[in-house]
């Protein structure tokens, strides 16, 4: 892996995990010293991760972590639902009903998963990724399924906003049991509704929980 993909790739995880903060400043000098490359690769890392909307140049400050502000989320869950409620129907008319049963079952487990243990929760946020990928592959519409990429990308830093919170999780996991439950039933009207229902109640949850940093 190239220098610059590797900067890119641990400043973006750092990013999303909330490692480093929105307002951040990340300065050339001492990320490359943190990462351990030169200047170089660590300047493209930020080039592109500015791209994405990670990262934005502040005047004489650098380069800073974006934030999220309660208007972002808004604008992020109006194209979310217009995207994903679409890609759940879409699913459930050409998806493969076997994998999203399993998904369903390993979903409906998903709990045991959700203790105070970091790791254990990382392998939930894993499943929640399978399930995506899984939906990105029925769909068979690559146009569709790059947009949700690009979009996954901020939803998973707005996803960590609910990340201390226990019953929010424990309610989500019922709900991508429920999405991957309808898709692998075939019936795309259940698959929008599960969706819809899901992505309401996330975005009810986070406003309520989030205050501008």
């Amino acid at each position: 892996m190239r220098a610059s993909d590797r900067a890119y790739s641990a400043l973006r995880e750092d990013i999303i995990e909330w490692r480093l903060r929105p307002g951040t400043v990340l300065a050339e000098v001492e990320q490359s010293e943190r990462l351990g490359v030169s200047r170089t690769p660590v300047r493209e890392a930020l080039s592109r991760l500015t791209a994405e909307g990670l990262t934005t140049a502040a005047g004489g400050r650098g380069v800073v972590v974006t934030d999220i502000s309660l208007d972002s989320i808004d604008e992020l869950f109006e194209l979310r639902e217009t995207l994903e409620v679409r890609a759940a129907a879409l699913a459930a008319q050409r998806g493969e009903p076997g994998i999203f049963a399993e998904l369903h079952a390993q979903l409906v487990l998903a709990p045991e998963l959700l203790s105070d243990n970091d790791p254990a929760r990382h392998e939930y946020y894993a499943l929640v990724g399978r399930l995506d990928d899984a939906i990105d592959s029925a769909i068979s519409n690559t146009y569709l399924a790059n947009a949700m990429r690009s979009l996954r990308v901020h939803l998973v830093r707005v996803r960590r906003l609910a990340a201390d919170d226990a019953a929010r999780l424990h309610a989500a996991a019922a709900e991508h049991a429920a999405i991957a439950e309808a898709i692998a039933a075939g019936n795309p009207r259940l698959a929008e509704a599960a969706t819809t229902l899901h992505l309401h109640r996330s975005l009810t949850h986070v406003k309520a929980t989030h205050t501008p940093h």
